[in-house]
Order: structure tokens, then C-alpha cells, then sequence
């Protein structure tokens, strides 16, 4: 897949700098003969076990309802039932090959910044309400139609006592019907409303944007494990006081010198990052193989098979430090890059040192085989 056929036409230059995060972008055909990453069928299944993180989004007249997975086969509203739904699930690159595939086509942008594919299914009518996303969002329709309505409004208040976060005043702007391998771009806050005009499925790709307050809130927790300050509370000119409950001013004066020892450097942001960035969320888990070759001969089925991320698994570098997982490497090696930025290595020219290092990763489930 060409990127400027992804993109419209544009580059990637012109698109970062006219839309990303700017304005919207409609595109025609962004993926020709586009076809459905999974059936309904089989996404219905999916949404049964219990790594997976699926929702259910209900309106009748009765208004609006949230139900979470896993779903059994009784769950889901009959054909016959006034009642209509839509449902989401996240992480579909975690489970298909063919999803992990296409969210690697958007490495346009940073990989610290890309979250997961989110697939919808939706019968006619349905969909999640007029609503915003705090992030961006690359909304690509699979099967059927669906209805976009968006808006730049700035009135972003929502409707109270809801399941769902719905916008109270949602007016519309711009319309249009996407049909499949059509695509939409949309920047944060942007206010947006989608109705399946059919039976219809659509992809999102979603990217990071942690608040500032969770970013200081982890930072504090990264240094929490990293602090080594000196010193403890001394009064040896401690005065009566009038009230003995009262916080004297010298006992302020003195914590505060205390705190302000909390220090760090750019280091520490970029360690903090690397660590915060690829630190798995907490329902992830990974999946040793069952029949772990030896090491003699992993290093021959290397050459054949090729090494791939597990699709769970988030690897990021700093200048000549690379975090995998939550966890710094420990090795330096040429083929790290590689892997980091194509999640992937045909196996070639591998040292020795970076071949042990893939093996007791694939012990942990972090690499698989690239061709199985």
C-alpha cells in the first residue's frame, strides 16, 4: 500500500503539516478492494473469550445502554428485535495477523504514539451516539455504509446519566455516506456522529494521548523507585509554641529544602518514557511457545523463519537505548533497529549476542516466528 494513496494523494510531509491535528480529511478509496479483516461471525466469537476487550452499545426507546464481554451467543439482539446495536472490539491487531498488518501501514506516524485497531460491527441504524475523541482517530469503513457527521463545535458537554459519553447539543457541519475502503480522518476533540446505513463495519486506528495529569502522576511513580535523598527532620532549636497543634513555619521552611531535592534530568524523562511508553496495559498478556526449540536449533530456524514482535508487545528507543515491554535491553546490537522499526528481522546476519538475546525472548512470548 502506497501511503499517498492512503493519505489522498498527499504526502506524508503535507499531511502532518495541513491536517494532522488540524482538520479533518476525507479519502476516496484510501485501500482499493479493501476487504473485511474478519467475518461478523467470527468477530461475534471472538468477543466470547475473555482476553478480549469487547463492548456492546444498545438503543431503543428505552435510550441508551453499555453492556461489556465476554458476550455469549444469547446476548446478541435477535433480527427480529426493535432494539439497535452496535459492537466494538479493541485490539483486533492482537489477535489477527491481517489487523497487526494494516496498523503498520499508519507508521507514518511514531510508534509511541499509536495506540490499536478497533473494529465496529453495526446493523442498520446503529451506532455509538454523537460523541468526541481526545485523540486521533483514522476511521476506514469495511463492509456495508455508514454515515458520517461532524462538527468543529467547541460546546463539547455531555448528556448527564448516560452509559456513553454523548454530546447534549451535537450540530452537524459536514456529511458524508463512507463506503468500503473509504476513510476518514479526524483530529482530537473533533465532534463526530456515525449511523451504519447498513449492516457495516468500520476499522479505527486510535493513537495515544495520555492527560498531562497521568503522565506526572507515572513520572512520580518512576522516581518513587529511584529516590535516594539524604538527611532526616532536625529541630534543635525547637521554640514553645502557643498552640502545640499548630504546623510551625520552620517545620514548613525545613520540608520544603527536603523536597526540593527532588530533581531530574532529560535522562530520566527519556528512561521514564521508554519504560511508560512500551509498559503493557494491564489485561495484556503474552504467550510462550509450547514447543521452545533449543537454542542450536532456534539459531537454524531463525535463518528460515524469520522474527517477528508479538503483536502485544510495544518497542520504542532513545538514542542507543531501546525498551521493549516496560523494560530497558540490555543489548546493543545492529539489528535491534530493525525490529523496533519494522517490527520484524528476516533472520540474517544476526550476532550471536542479539540470537540469545531473541531466544530468551521468545521465551517470555515477546518475539515469534515471522512465517507460521
Amino acid at each position: 500500500m502506497q501511503i499517498k494513496q492512503l493519505l489522498g494523494g498527499l504526502s506524508v510531509e503535507v499531511f502532518l503539516r495541513d491536517y494532522w491535528q488540524k482538520r479533518p480529511l476525507l479519502v476516496r478509496n484510501a485501500i482499493p478492494g479493501f476487504k473485511d479483516l474478519i467475518e461478523p461471525r467470527a468477530l461475534f466469537a471472538l468477543t466470547g473469550q475473555e482476553d478480549i476487550t469487547a463492548r456492546m452499545v444498545r438503543e431503543d426507546q428505552g435510550g441508551w445502554d453499555l453492556l461489556h464481554g465476554p458476550f455469549m451467543r444469547r446476548d446478541f439482539p435477535s433480527s427480529k428485535s426493535s432494539v439497535v446495536w452496535t459492537v466494538l472490539v479493541q485490539e483486533l491487531n492482537h489477535h489477527l495477523r491481517s489487523a497487526e498488518d494494516l496498523l503498520q501501514q499508519f507508521d507514518f506516524i511514531p510508534h509511541a504514539r499509536l495506540d490499536d485497531l478497533m473494529v465496529s460491527y453495526a446493523v442498520p441504524g446503529g451506532g455509538v451516539g454523537p460523541h468526541f475523541d481526545s485523540y486521533d482517530v483514522f476511521l476506514l469503513q469495511g463492509r456495508g455504509q455508514r454515515r458520517w457527521q461532524i462538527s468543529a463545535q467547541t460546546d463539547l458537554s455531555l448528556v448527564d446519566g448516560l452509559p456513553l459519553k454523548i454530546l447534549q447539543h451535537f450540530m452537524p457541519e459536514q456529511e458524508w455516506v463512507l463506503s468500503t475502503g473509504d476513510m476518514l480522518y479526524l483530529p482530537p476533540c473533533y465532534a463526530h456522529n456515525g449511523i451504519a446505513v447498513d449492516e457495516c463495519m468500520t476499522y479505527s486506528v486510535g493513537f495515544r494521548a495520555p492527560s498531562a495529569q497521568e503522565i506526572a502522576t507515572q513520572f512520580l511513580i518512576y522516581l518513587q523507585d529511584r529516590l535516594q535523598l539524604s538527611g532526616i527532620y532536625q529541630d534543635p532549636d525547637l521554640q514553645a509554641q502557643a498552640h502545640p497543634a499548630q504546623i510551625s513555619e520552620p517545620m514548613l521552611t525545613q520540608v520544603e529544602h527536603m523536597i526540593q531535592q527532588l530533581t531530574w534530568t532529560r535522562a530520566d524523562i527519556a528512561d521514564f518514557l521508554g519504560r511508560y511508553l512500551t509498559e503493557p496495559k494491564a489485561h495484556v498478556y503474552f504467550n510462550p511457545p509450547d514447543d521452545m526449540p533449543d537454542f542450536g536449533e532456534f539459531c537454524q530456524l531463525v535463518v528460515k523463519q524469520g522474527i517477528r514482535l508479538a503483536p502485544q508487545s510495544r518497542m520504542l528507543f532513545h538514542e542507543n537505548q531501546f525498551y521493549l515491554n516496560g523494560e530497558p535491553v540490555t543489548i546493543n546490537e545492529p539489528g535491534l533497529l530493525e525490529l523496533a522499526d519494522r517490527r520484524a528481522n528476516d533472520g540474517r546476519e544476526l550476532s550471536r549476542v542479539y540470537l540469545q538475546w531473541l531466544y530468551e525472548s521468545m521465551g517470555d512470548g515477546f518475539v515469534v516466528w515471522d512465517k507460521e
